[in-house]
């Protein structure tokens, strides 16, 4: 009977040890897992000579009103033409490595956008406006659009907005992508 007792209770504890550790396992994963925010991008290329790098459209947008991100990452010389980057963070950001950011993984070609993407580039005075991060790709390599949609004086300030296009999108008034500047934007 004790042997029966015992092997019972060895039993009960194994299973109970096997229970844990698969909790155990499956709370580390969800911890571990991060939501890649790659649905946005923004870069400005600023007067200051400096290039500003964002993930989130409300850090952005502060950053447009301010002209400063609260947190961010710099990286000094690092940029084209060896300007500055500034990397504007949330405040989840700050806590975390370079390599576990959206925009640094994004800036440095180690993250694509999601399907859904938007994103924005202010350089020489316009917005560049995109839907498709391979667009954004070719662009930051070039400064050129090859197909676009232009509306000028359209965006704040009276400044010029280039809605970048796919070879696809070029035959029609990207009505979706202009909604959603001006949504973004309160136009």
């Amino acid at each position: 009977m004790n042997k029966w007792i015992a092997l019972l209770a060895a039993t009960t504890l194994m299973g109970g040890c096997v229970a844990n550790d698969t909790k155990s396992a499956s709370s580390a994963k969800a911890e571990n897992a991060e939501t890649v925010n790659n649905d946005d991008y923004y870069e400005v290329h600023h007067e200051d000579g400096r290039v500003y790098v964002f993930d989130d459209a409300k850090e952005y947008l502060g950053f447009m009103e301010v002209g400063e991100a609260p947190f961010r990452l710099t990286r000094i010389g690092a940029g084209p033409d060896g300007k500055t980057l500034v990397f504007g963070l949330t405040g989840k950001d700050k806590k975390k490595s370079a390599d576990k950011i959206a925009a640094v993984n994004m800036y440095e070609g180690k993250l694509a956008g999601a399907d859904d993407f938007y994103g924005e580039i202010i350089s020489e005075g316009r917005y560049y406006v995109f839907n498709n991060w391979k667009e954004v790709e070719g662009f930051r390599q070039t400064g050129e659009a090859t197909f676009r949609f232009t509306e000028i004086g359209a965006g704040p300030n009276g400044m010029t907005v280039v809605y970048v296009l796919t070879k696809k999108e070029s035959k029609k008034r990207p009505d979706a992508t202009i909604a959603k500047f001006k949504s973004l934007h309160k136009l």
